[in-house]
């Protein structure tokens, strides 16, 4: 990893600010989107950028803003790699977003992030925290090819668990899909049991497969390569550059996805899915003496 020194930490976008304290990742997951080269890394993925000022760039930030809003982090890289266990910015955020009485969205695939319960906790009391995990696969032997260097999905399920006991709520990304290699009615069900069982707040699924473009696809193909030998040419054949690469059980397992969520009462659109998570009650949008200092 290496230290840089950011110009700034938040983006804005109609009062939700968005927070990525690392770039790059660890976790090694074979689809990662973020590798793709539109998103202009000038360094190796796996060597993690660290804005090293991001908690004194927050705070500055924070006591100036006018209105209180949610801060999303996770999108681009998960708060929770391996290095946060020694560097431990997340963890100085949050406070720091604590402290201001500010709302939290956050995304990881993780268990690392139990290491900050009870300040996601405590944050939740004063104004509202959103715990988001990725699930993608049930089976442990094929989620430890496709997710590597991160806990498996039941340990992930567990995590769920202990938000849901402190009333914090959770979103599942169930995305993506991947063709031909867990894009099965067992496993989405599986996935879809545990999600009920948790008494998860939503569901984020865009539709069932992924979406591979150049820097993505090649790091994904030479993962196909090694463990699904031949469905890289399969791919190539049905599928060849596209940027989105449907499974051909979409229909089927959306459908199923939809009836699930309908039945258990879980939200599964994505537009309630991100209103959700990005939007602050108004009961804590009030100025508070910190915004005016």
């Amino acid at each position: 990893m290496h230290f840089v020194d950011a110009k700034g930490i938040l983006s804005t976008n109609n009062g939700y600010c968005g927070m990525n304290i690392y770039r790059g990742c660890t976790h090694g997951c074979i689809y990662c989107d973020s590798r793709s080269l539109c998103y202009h890394f000038t360094h190796p993925f796996e060597d993690i950028e660290v804005k090293q000022n991001a908690p004194f760039l927050l705070e500055k930030a924070l006591r100036s803003k006018r209105k209180k809003c949610m801060i999303g982090t996770g999108s681009m890289s998960d708060p929770y790699m391996h290095c946060e266990k020694d560097l431990r910015l997340t963890r100085k955020c949050l406070e720091i977003i604590s402290k201001y009485e500010f709302g939290i969205s956050i995304q990881t695939k993780s268990d690392r992030i139990l290491e900050d319960i009870d300040l996601l906790d405590e944050i939740n009391k004063k104004t509202k925290c959103v715990v988001a995990m990725t699930l993608t696969t049930y089976d442990d032997k094929l989620c430890s090819i496709i997710e590597p260097n991160v806990c498996n999905t039941k340990r992930r399920i567990q995590v769920l668990e202990a938000f849901r006991e402190r009333n914090i709520p959770t979103i599942v990304w169930l995305t993506p899909i991947l063709p031909y290699i867990n894009d099965t009615e067992d496993n989405i069900n599986a996935i879809l049991d545990e999600c009920t069982r948790v008494q998860t707040k939503g569901i984020i699924c865009f539709d069932m497969g992924l979406t591979l473009r150049e820097g993505d696809r090649e790091y994904y193909y030479a993962a196909l390569d090694k463990y699904f030998p031949g469905l890289k040419e399969r791919y190539i054949k049905e599928y060849g550059n596209s940027y989105y690469v449907p499974s051909p059980n979409s229909g089927k397992l959306m459908k199923l996805f939809k009836d699930r969520c309908l039945e258990n009462g879980i939200m599964h659109t994505p537009d309630e899915c991100f209103s959700f998570m990005q939007n602050l009650p108004e009961k804590f949008k009030q100025m508070s003496l910190f915004d005016i200092q």
